[in-house]
């Protein structure tokens, strides 16, 4: 039972955060700071990316406005009977990097995924006002109970690598980059 109170007061102690992004909220989050995602995000892949990217190679629209928005890197499995959605862990971030710089310019206020982002990706992020986010790799099954609907966007034929919206709910989340040009990852390595 002590187990189970611990567990409790630990997801209690996440600080709170509404998505999408009010202005100013974003520089309130420090580089190792754990927080809970409540609200709308959006996810892809890179199969996602490269399609966003074509269309604006091609003056066209997105098919959702990333402005103030979090992009999940995830491709989540089909929902089993009764549930939501399947499993919901998030990919390896630096497969994104050679689109994200272009994305941040158009409004994205923060990624999530897992693991470091190249030199260049941070600088895009420092100059746009943008943060990363990692969550827990390997427990997607975790992560989708903190998923409470899931409605296809865009780019349905790519299958796990559509464009979803996810309405979340203490969705839990670790700063990794922040404003202040602090990185969560390469603190830990110096200790």
């Amino acid at each position: 039972m002590s187990e189970m109170r611990a567990g409790a007061d630990f997801w209690q102690q996440l600080r709170r955060v509404e998505v999408p992004f009010r202005p100013g909220v974003t520089a309130e989050l420090k580089a190792g700071e754990l927080i809970s995602l409540n609200g709308v995000i959006y996810t892809g892949r890179d199969q996602t990316h490269r399609r966003l990217c074509a269309l604006l190679d091609q003056g066209k629209s997105l098919p959702v406005d990333l402005r103030g928005q979090l992009l999940y890197y995830v491709g989540p499995t089909p929902a089993p009977p009764g549930k939501v959605i399947g499993a919901a862990g998030p990919t390896t971030s630096y497969r994104m990097d050679a689109y994200t710089p272009r994305l941040l310019e158009l409004g994205l206020t923060a990624t999530m995924g897992k693991g470091p982002r190249s030199e260049e990706v941070r600088r895009a992020m420092l100059a746009n006002g943008a943060v990363y986010l990692a969550t827990i790799g390997g427990a997607g099954a975790l992560l989708s109970r903190c998923i409470c609907k899931c409605e296809l966007v865009a780019f349905a034929d790519a299958g796990a690598e559509a464009i979803f919206r996810f309405e979340v709910a203490d969705f839990p989340a670790v700063v990794i980059n922040d404003l202040a040009g602090n990185d969560f990852y390469r603190q830990q390595q110096a200790c």
